[in-house]
Formats: C-alpha cells, sequence, structure tokens
C-alpha cells in the first residue's frame, strides 16, 4: 500500500431519480477534488436511487441500468475528469428478468470499470425471497488499485466478521463499506470500529442520509477508522465530505500516540484448528421476532 487521501461523500440521494442523483453525485464528487484532491471517493449504498424503491420489482427493474450502462458511462467519465478512482453504489440490473443486484462498481480514471462487487449478505427486507427486490452476490473480490488492494461490504455485509475476514485473507488493506444504515449509532460505530480492528485494515463507512422511497430516514455520521480501531473522521447528520490521509505502515504502535510497539497481529495468530466448524450452517441461540429466510 502506498500513502493516499480518500474522500467519503455522505448525500441525500432523491429516492428513484437517476438522473438527478447521477448529477449530485458529480457536483459533490468535484467538491471532494477541489477541497481534498483525494485518490478515492467512496458514495452511499444505493447512491442512485436511495435505498428502498417503495415500486413493483418488474417497474424498479425496468428503471435501472445494467453495469455497463449509461450510468457507469458517466461515472467513466467523472473519474477520467477528475483523475480520481471512485466507488458508486447502485442498484445493477440483471440479465435475467427481476434479478436486481445491490451493488457498488469500482472505476479508475484509465481503467474504466475495475470490477463489481455485489451485495452478499442482504437486509432481510430487501430480500427478493422475501417479498423485496434484491438478489445476493456470490463472490468476495479484493480490486487491485494503485494505492491499495480494496475490498467492498455493503451495509448489513459490515455485521459479519467473515466477510471482512475473508476480503483481508485475499490481501485487502482497504474496506469500503457503502450504507443506508437505520440502526443505531451504536451499532454502526462498533461495526464499523470492529471490522477495522479485527483484521488490522483502514476501514471507510460511508452512510446516506435524508429518506428513501419507503420513507426511511437515515442518519449518516460516515466514518474512517484506522487499523487500530482509531477514527480519523466522522461526519454529522447531514450531506458532507469526510477524509483521511492513510499511512501505509499504521500498525507499528498499540495505539494512537503511544510509544508500546506492537506485537500482534489478528491475521497471523489465528488457531485456526479451534476453527473447524466455522463453515457449518447454524442460527443464534435466541429468537428473532421474525425469521426471514433468503
Amino acid at each position: 500500500m502506498k500513502e493516499f487521501t480518500v474522500c467519503g461523500v455522505q448525500i441525500a440521494p432523491k429516492p428513484n431519480d437517476i438522473s438527478y442523483n447521477v448529477g449530485k453525485i458529480k457536483e459533490w464528487a468535484k467538491k471532494a477534488k477541489k477541497l481534498h484532491n483525494p485518490d478515492l471517493i467512496v458514495f452511499p449504498e444505493s447512491a442512485t436511487t436511495g435505498f428502498t424503491p417503495n415500486m413493483p420489482i418488474s417497474e424498479f427493474y425496468n428503471l435501472i441500468d445494467p453495469i455497463p450502462g449509461k450510468v457507469t458511462e458517466e461515472m467513466e467519465k467523472l473519474s477520467k475528469e477528475l483523475d480520481a478512482y471512485l466507488v458508486v453504489p447502485m442498484y445493477e440490473k440483471g440479465e435475467q428478468p427481476n434479478v436486481v443486484y445491490n451493488s457498488a462498481v469500482v472505476i479508475g480514471p484509465s481503467e474504466g470499470i475495475i470490477g463489481i462487487y455485489r451485495k452478499t449478505h442482504l437486509f432481510p427486507t430487501e430480500r427478493l425471497s422475501a417479498g423485496g427486490w434484491s438478489t445476493p452476490g456470490k463472490e468476495a473480490p479484493v480490486f487491485e488499485l494503485p494505492f491499495c488492494k480494496l475490498g467492498v461490504m455493503i451495509c448489513y455485509d459490515g455485521d459479519f466478521p467473515e466477510l471482512a475476514r475473508e476480503l483481508v485473507v485475499k490481501g485487502a488493506e482497504v474496506i469500503v463499506r457503502p450504507s443506508a444504515l437505520l440502526r443505531s449509532f451504536d451499532i454502526w460505530e462498533l461495526t464499523n470500529k470492529a471490522r477495522a480492528y479485527d483484521n488490522h485494515v483502514y476501514f471507510v463507512a460511508v452512510n446516506a442520509v435524508g429518506p428513501d422511497a419507503g420513507n426511511n430516514f437515515y442518519f449518516g455520521h460516515s466514518m474512517i477508522i484506522n487499523p487500530i480501531a482509531q477514527k480519523l473522521a466522522q461526519a454529522r447528520g447531514t450531506e458532507e465530505i469526510i477524509y483521511a490521509k492513510l499511512d501505509p505502515d499504521p500498525i507499528k504502535y498499540v495505539t494512537y500516540g503511544a510509544s508500546t510497539p506492537m506485537i500482534f497481529d489478528h491475521v497471523e495468530d489465528r488457531n485456526l484448528e479451534v476453527y473447524k466448524n466455522i463453515m457449518k450452517k447454524s442460527k443464534c441461540p435466541f429468537e428473532p421476532a421474525k425469521r426471514i429466510p433468503y
């Protein structure tokens, strides 16, 4: 990894107005470039529509774009214009009717589309099988950028330490978490810090603000966490930009500003013999109010 600057752009998408939201993404990306000259700019989950469509799946399927498509063409132009890498979360039209992925596309100024991550852990309300609209992805890619190896998790994905660990075992140095998260700030902060500290990676969590078409209101508070769980930046509950310069040598000391050397590595120090059952199907020991299957 090389030293680089990342921006999290916390915006309120206009529900289901893709043209408007593409314009807003461009506006805020240009503002981020002018203020902080970032190498990487990250937007919230479903930034082109908002999270909840609040329309029949067939109608929503016809509203959105495939990848590549018109939206990504505009984002490729933007990336090239700004000479910055972009993570643009958007619903993706699948090849089969009514197959919609909750995706994030990684775009480079010279490369164009580098790759796509499709959300693998769908929040219960969005699952197509339960009356929602999204189909889960099946892969956890790590993207090679000139300055880092990048993993992507989307919102509810961040509740699963297994996914973050999978990305890190594959080489990720930075994980971004575009989100439209409604649960408490405590859970948001806890899971962001835990995923960073569990794996000694940088964690860039960018949440939406404002309402979606389902009248859900998102609280923002995007944050950038370093590999020893120190918060480098945090947004408020409004549209704004956060940024941080990421040090390529971040775990020399056990806490920020201290002289005590770091002598452990959570990834290398795993006792793999203990985890033989981790891939078995199971459930928590307590019953939620309702179980919604995939």
